[in-house]
């Protein structure tokens, strides 16, 4: 029988629905040795909270986090609020001896992500970001191709996630529905929401960052302030590109933008080795296309896999029948898995803490360089 671990969730919005959706999922095809428990959810708006609470199946609901953290039958605190808040509910609840999962970024910046890092280990409480993409089973399969040397001599890492939703001047800034774009609340734009996306897989694929050089740009200045009415200046990026050197001595090329009308989530990479290239997209999620130099000249080309394999592929035993593939939301379900396996055997589960400030390191890099027009150097 599974162990039971109440979670107190901070947040009710979309990344609370999918995590809730994993909390709740992943018994049923995972044997897993937890068993979460749906004990409090926070939010700002009571009767909001409430709802969530009843559709989702919390036990309770509040409006104070620290409520959640100081609950002494709070086993994992999970963390899915603004950017400007991770900081300061980590480490209470580090302080509390609570597990914990926060959304990405880990930070406003590397000043306030090495606080939080050191709180957690100064605690030893289990701890992880969450960077989905990770457990989508294609760049799953595409990590485990990498480490067995198949592609040999990495060259170049590309990747790109494009947007749309932000082109109209009329969308506000701050507010619980687009503090995204309020510099206060995210501390930056698509660096923070979508290239640490790109950069966390990146350096799980490909190893460290060494030096970035990067330039962004804010296309519409001033906005209206969702909760105060007035038109302010408008702090975050709307789009970067950035060009980097790994240690391995590969280049990599990295664009988001919210202005790439057409896109809603286009993420996508490629990886080219001296041996093999691997690409895969976001919008066809389980499939990895791969080209192999090696095989037979007259059959040589990209090949499509699809990535359904219950005995080959990653993840996939836990599903269905070949051929029938998942998606999104199964990404955190893998997640949570994950996490759990982990905490039970005392072991740290991927990405911690700590590889989530290597990604804000990276993040704060390419800001500084927009900034300043030059080449940056990453801390080790």
């Amino acid at each position: 029988m599974s162990k039971p671990l109440n979670v107190g969730l901070i947040g009710y919005g979309f990344m609370a629905r999918a995590h809730s959706n994993a909390y709740r999922t992943v018994n049923n095809f995972f044997d897993v040795p937890y068993r979460p428990v749906l004990r409090t959810v926070c939010g700002l708006v009571d009767a909001e909270a409430k709802a969530f609470a009843e559709r989702w199946g919390y036990q309770s609901h509040t409006t104070d986090w620290k409520k959640v953290v100081e609950d002494k039958d709070v086993n994992l605190v999970d963390i899915c609020v603004p950017n400007n808040l991770h900081a300061q509910i980590a480490i209470a609840a580090a302080e509390a001896g609570k597990a914990i999962l926060c959304e990405k970024p880990l930070a406003l910046n590397a000043t306030q992500g090495q606080e939080m890092v050191a709180a957690v280990e100064k605690a030893g409480v289990p701890n992880l970001i969450s960077f989905n993409y990770r457990r989508v089973p294609a760049l799953t399969l595409a990590k485990q191709l990498i480490d067995e040397g198949r592609l040999g001599r990495i060259f170049h890492y590309r990747a790109n996630f494009l947007q749309d939703w932000t082109i109209s001047s009329e969308v506000p800034q701050g507010g619980m529905s687009t503090w995204r774009l309020d510099v206060k609340a995210a501390g930056s734009g698509v660096v923070g929401d979508l290239l640490a996306h790109c950069i966390d897989t990146a350096l799980w694929h490909n190893g460290p960052i060494t030096a970035v050089c990067g330039m962004t740009e804010t296309f519409i200045k001033q906005r209206k302030h969702a909760e105060t009415g007035k038109v302010e200046p408008v702090g975050i990026d709307d789009a970067c590109t950035f060009f980097c050197r790994f240690g391995n001595g590969s280049l990599g090329n990295f664009e988001s933008t919210r202005y790439a009308r057409g896109h809603k989530a286009l993420y996508t990479l490629e990886i080219n080795g001296e041996k093999a290239s691997i690409r895969w997209d976001l919008h066809d999620l389980h499939r990895l296309e791969w080209f192999d130099h090696r095989d037979e000249s007259k059959l040589r080309g990209w090949r499509s896999i699809h990535i359904t394999d219950v005995g080959e592929h990653p993840y996939m035993s836990h599903w269905w029948v070949p051929g029938l593939q998942i998606g999104y939301a199964e990404t955190f379900v893998h997640q949570i898995a994950d996490y759990l396996e982990a905490m039970d055997k005392g072991q740290p589960c991927s990405p911690t803490f700590r590889e989530g400030l290597a990604t804000q390191k990276v993040c704060d890099a390419v800001l500084q360089s927009a900034r300043e027009g030059r080449w940056v150097e990453i801390p080790d």
